[in-house]
């Protein structure tokens, strides 16, 4: 086929920028690090809209007209979790044992979960148990129901696929979104016990491993028969408060060689092979140290910079010019007042509007503590850089 006759269709080939909707438009133009650019209207989430009801926000109007959101500039698709294994089946929810104002659950992935009663959601539980405590309990309850094959996984494959083509044909960046190796491990094992497993079961760590690529290959190759894929987005939590929960050598040993073959594989596959494939690592905690670590396996993109630990997006927006970048606004500041959040505006916007290449959104979801009044004055601010 001549380069003449490639059809320009977001698939076989980018779509032309005069034909791309204005959010593709701006969201490509953050990707390329564009100074000056505007900047991406959006925020990463909430838990405090029954409070900011019963403070005055109206229930009638949409949140993109309240705040000021606009459409987004890329289309997800998934089949391979987030915070957890892509469980099929998933694990029977019932309700373990009653301890007066809270419940022991048995949640979708195996895991024991201490939660008030009649309440799974909006809060922190605390982790009691994990499935996976050796080869046998790996094998016998959770492996199992990560087989690539399983049909339901693709039962809905033919419609995710026309929604992503017709995003694609707007010049929206289709993002393969996936829960990460170490979030993965995690939930499985459990954050303590996982540390131990490194050093004391290896093999059962490459076994996790290697059946979490198996997936991922067979869904995203049946992804990629039907669409290209602009980036890779993970999510991996693999930093607390002072840095990564694991060392780059166990980075390395552990996780980066089922990344490599995931990218590279991913890459080969791509029905249009001048794509530039965007690399993207979600972690909570001070993820600076991780940055030229992921960098090896070709990271460009990071969120959402949790200010609590130690993250300034405009130092490490200085630092490391090449990384776009999502978050870094403290939910803290946000819960102030109008003049503490003024000075943060002040001090961030301007620097990274100049610099390009960064969103900005609360480095976690709005929590409760965040009045309704000091949010609609954060969003007159930001709307200022649009």
């Amino acid at each position: 086929m001549s380069d003449a006759a490639v059809v320009q269709d977001g698939v076989q080939a980018m779509v032309p920028r005069e034909a791309m909707s204005v959010p593709a438009q701006r969201e490509r133009d953050t990707y390329a690090i564009t100074p000056g650019a505007p900047f991406m209207q959006r925020e990463f989430g909430f838990y405090c809209l029954e409070q900011w009801a019963e403070q005055g926000m109206p229930q009638d109007v949409p949140r993109a007209e309240l705040f000021g959101y606009e459409p987004g500039g890329s289309h997800s698709v998934g089949g391979l979790g987030w915070c957890e294994a892509a469980f099929s089946p998933r694990f029977e929810e019932k309700i373990l044992e009653d301890r007066g104002e809270h419940e022991l659950v048995q949640d979708a992935f195996g895991r024991h979960v201490l939660c008030f009663k009649g309440r799974r959601s909006g809060f922190m539980p605390e982790y009691v148990d994990h499935p996976v405590k050796d080869m046998k309990t790996w094998e016998a309850l959770c492996k199992w129901r990560m087989d690539p094959t399983s049909p339901e996984r693709f039962a809905k494959l033919d419609d995710a696929m026309a929604k992503a083509r017709s995003a694609a044909a707007e010049g929206k960046m289709i993002t393969q979104g996936m829960v990460g190796g170490y979030m993965y491990l995690r939930s499985l094992i459990g954050p303590g016990d996982l540390l131990y497993k490194f050093y004391d079961e290896p093999a059962l760590i490459h076994d996790c491993m290697q059946t979490w690529l198996a997936l991922a290959q067979a869904v995203i190759s049946r992804h990629q028969e039907h669409i290209t894929l602009d980036e890779l987005f993970i999510a991996e939590d693999i930093c607390y408060n002072n840095g990564p929960l694991i060392s780059p050598d166990m980075m390395r040993e552990f996780l980066f060689p089922y990344y490599q073959e995931l990218i590279s594989s991913l890459k080969a596959r791509q029905i249009d092979k001048t794509r530039h494939l965007y690399f993207q690592v979600d972690t909570d905690g001070w993820a600076t140290p991780t940055i030229p670590v992921y960098r090896e396996l070709g990271l460009d993109v990071m969120s959402p910079f949790e200010v609590a630990s130690g993250c300034d997006v405009v130092e490490i927006g200085k630092q490391y010019p090449w990384l776009v970048m999502t978050g870094g606004l403290d939910k803290r500041i946000l819960a102030k007042s109008k003049e503490a959040i003024d000075e943060m505006v002040d001090r961030i916007f301007p620097a990274m509007q100049a610099r390009g290449g960064y969103i900005p959104t609360c480095d976690h979801g709005v929590p409760e503590e965040v009045p309704y009044e000091n949010y609609l004055h954060y969003r007159k601010r930001a709307l200022e850089f649009a």
